[in-house]
C-alpha cells in the first residue's frame, strides 16, 4: 500500500521553526487520515497532530495547537506539520502514519498498534 516517509528534521535554537515532510508514494494519500507522532527521548510514541481526508485538524495539548500546523497537499501526495516556536521538550523522532477512522476519531489508534515503523525525522530544539 501506501508508503510514507518522513524528512524535514533538524537541529534548531528555542523559537525557531521547522517544517517536516511526509510523502506518500505508492499510491494517493486522498483516502486518508495522516497523523503525525513522535517519540521523546527515553519515552514512548505519542501522538502530536493529524489532518483529515477533508483537511480537517486534530492536535494533541494546547502547546503543540498554539504552535504547530498540520497540513496536506493532495497535488504533491504529502503531509506537512509546520512547527513554530519550537520549544527544547519538542525534541524528538517524528514519524507520520496513515489510518481511515472518521474525522472525530482520527489518530486514536495507539502507537502500540502499528506493526512497523519508518525511520522518522529527528528534531533537536536547544535553549
Amino acid at each position: 500500500q501506501v508508503k510514507l516517509t518522513e524528512s524535514g528534521g533538524g537541529s534548531v535554537t528555542a523559537g525557531e521553526s521547522l517544517k517536516l515532510s511526509c510523502a506518500a508514494s505508492g499510491g494517493t494519500i486522498r483516502p486518508y487520515n495522516v497523523c503525525w507522532f513522535r517519540q521523546l527521548p527515553g519515552k514512548e510514541r505519542e501522538f502530536v497532530a493529524g489532518v483529515g481526508r477533508s483537511g480537517g485538524t486534530k492536535y494533541n495539548g494546547d502547546s503543540v495547537k498554539r504552535r504547530f500546523t498540520v497540513s496536506r497537499d493532495n497535488a504533491k501526495n504529502t503531509f506537512y506539520l509546520q512547527m513554530m516556536d519550537l520549544k527544547p521538550e519538542d525534541t524528538a523522532v517524528y514519524y507520520c502514519k496513515s489510518d481511515s477512522f472518521a474525522l472525530s476519531a482520527m489518530c486514536s489508534q495507539s502507537p502500540s498498534s502499528y506493526d512497523s515503523w519508518g525511520p522518522g525525522t529527528q528534531v533537536t530544539v536547544s535553549s
